[in-house]
């Protein structure tokens, strides 16, 4: 696939494992999610943002 990316002039993209990353990413979900994740986090003591980076982890 490369080859035939650099014969046809195409840019061949730097490996993911290469990449920087910043650690921040934008997701949109569903309003009643939101609000299961947030009640969620609140029982647990813990803001929305490290709840959902605990659950993430755990996957």
């Amino acid at each position: 696939m490369i080859a035939e990316m650099e014969e046809q002039g195409e840019q061949v993209p730097q490996p993911f494992a290469e990449r920087s990353y910043s650690g921040k990413f934008n997701l949109r979900v569903g309003e009643s999610l939101h609000r299961e994740l947030a009640i969620h986090a609140a029982e647990d003591g813990i803001s929305l943002n490290q709840y959902v980076l605990r659950k993430l982890s755990a996957a």
